[in-house]
């Protein structure tokens, strides 16, 4: 799956976060279900970034994917890479400064892999990359439902400020999910949102579901954490709504006054 890498790049900036290990979204789809997606790479020794962070461990992602990654594979060339597309395209997840994250190409994400030794395959590439920057482009909807009507339109809109990958910390609430007998979440993300000038902090939980066609399927568990007042306050407000079925103003909780 691949990510909004920040368009400042192409100018030499360097990106918000770093990524690092690129196979956890590696066996996730199988290189049958081919597609296409319009990215332009930087060059080799650049370094992507974007909202899913490839800091996951190999076997995370990696062990999703089809047969035709087998660990016996043998590992790729750089004479591959260039049969892979160098488009890139552009998110819908706007970043701090101005334009929106971009993602990487093909080449990008296969090349970002083989240097990790990850032994990628090129026809994997045209699965991976849109299923990739489709998961991308779900977890910010699911932010964008959080954050509506609380008054980042005043302002441009919320934008993303920065991610980071958390695979091997387990969040309360899947240990929660784990106790009662469910799956964990083969991954997390924290994203830092801006809005209008109050930064969110929001936790992805990544868990795999029930595949109804020839690819992978997944779950996404999408909240604002409890690192603050506006935290608490619409995790509150979300439960009362989903229990009751009535919208909660946001008027409605106030921050406790502190007492003296």
């Amino acid at each position: 799956m691949s990510c909004p890498i920040n368009q400042s790049q192409a100018k030499g900036k360097r990106p918000v976060e770093q990524s690092t290990h690129h196979s956890v979204w590696s066996r996730l789809f199988s290189s049958s279900a081919g597609a296409s997606t319009s990215a332009a790479p930087p060059p080799a020794g650049d370094n992507l970034k974007c909202p899913v962070d490839h800091s996951t461990p190999s076997s995370v992602w990696s062990r999703f994917f089809s047969s035709s990654t087998s660990s016996t594979s043998k590992a790729p060339t750089r004479a591959e890479a260039p049969t892979l597309s160098t488009e890139r395209e552009t998110s819908s997840i706007p970043k701090l400064a101005d334009g929106n994250w971009v993602y990487p190409s093909e080449a990008q994400f296969f090349a970002a892999m083989a240097r990790k030794n990850h032994n990628p395959q090129a026809a994997d590439m045209k699965t991976i990359v849109p299923i990739h920057n489709a998961v991308n482009e779900r977890a910010w909807a699911e932010v964008m439902q959080w954050e509506a009507g609380r008054g980042g339109e005043a302002c441009g809109g919320v934008q993303l400020v920065n991610f980071r990958g958390k695979p091997t910390e387990r969040s309360i609430r899947a240990r929660f999910k784990m106790l009662l007998g469910y799956s964990p979440p083969f991954d997390r993300h924290d994203w830092t949102v801006d809005r209008c000038g109050t930064q969110m902090r929001y936790i992805i939980d990544f868990y795999t579901g029930h595949s109804h066609g020839a690819g992978p399927s997944f779950y996404l568990d999408v909240r604002p954490a409890l690192d603050n007042w506006e935290g608490v306050k619409m995790r509150t407000q979300s439960f009362w709504d989903k229990l009751f079925g009535i919208v909660t103003p946001a008027s409605v909780l106030k921050p406790p006054t502190r007492t003296k």
